[in-house]
């Protein structure tokens, strides 16, 4: 039975920055390239039944250089819409508001391109997003299934795969150019693997 890959983006400028990287589109550094050929290794050997990626460049290159073709853009897949927090860090947002916990407290409004999105609307877009793969994951003979997207997204989608609350995405780190896996043992959904990244 295939697996479910999950495959977070290269490096950016931002993410190096721990800048809150939602909607704004920003490319891969040199090194996050580097990172996206590097995933190739990680991918080799396996036959993918679809690949989705977010419509984001960052996403969108890292599944190109990790040579998974055919990759079909899904908007549900974008990062979570950081509202008035997008490109501040954590410790910028902790000197307004001590204690500051994304998970936990959620973003602020910002300008109409960054309305933001509460962790249960990232949940909402993680069910829909699994919901249009569910029959190929659910198919004995089927081939793996891979998403290409962004962190906290990504870790979203992984808690709601796993039967869990949206806000349990803060359980699963994933690191930049890394891959996670989940699969089935007696026909549930278990991790398999996580936070994969290449030698």
């Amino acid at each position: 039975m295939g697996e479910l890959l999950l495959i977070r983006h290269g490096r950016t400028e931002w993410s190096a920055a721990h800048r809150h990287t939602g909607r704004t589109d920003v490319p891969l550094t040199p090194e996050g390239e580097e990172q996206a050929r590097s995933l190739r290794a990680l991918l080799a050997g396996r036959t993918f039944a679809r690949v989705l990626t977010s419509p984001l460049r960052r996403a969108a290159r890292t599944a190109e250089l990790a040579g998974l073709a055919g990759a079909e853009p899904e908007a549900d897949l974008m990062e979570w819409d950081y509202g008035g927090y997008e490109g501040i860090t954590t410790a910028d947002i902790r000197t307004r508001r001590p204690g500051w916990y994304l998970w936990r407290d959620g973003v602020v409004p910002g300008d109409p391109d960054h309305p933001g999105e509460t962790v249960e609307a990232v949940g909402a877009r993680a069910d829909r997003v699994l919901a249009r793969v569910a029959p190929l994951l659910d198919d004995p003979g089927a081939a793996d299934v891979a998403l290409v997207g962004h962190g906290h997204q990504l870790r979203v989608l992984t808690a709601r795969r796993l039967g869990l609350p949206p806000d349990h995405g803060r359980l699963f780190r994933l690191d930049t150019a890394a891959v996670g896996r989940l699969g089935l043992e007696h026909d549930r959904p278990v991790l398999t693997a996580w936070n994969l990244a290449p030698d």
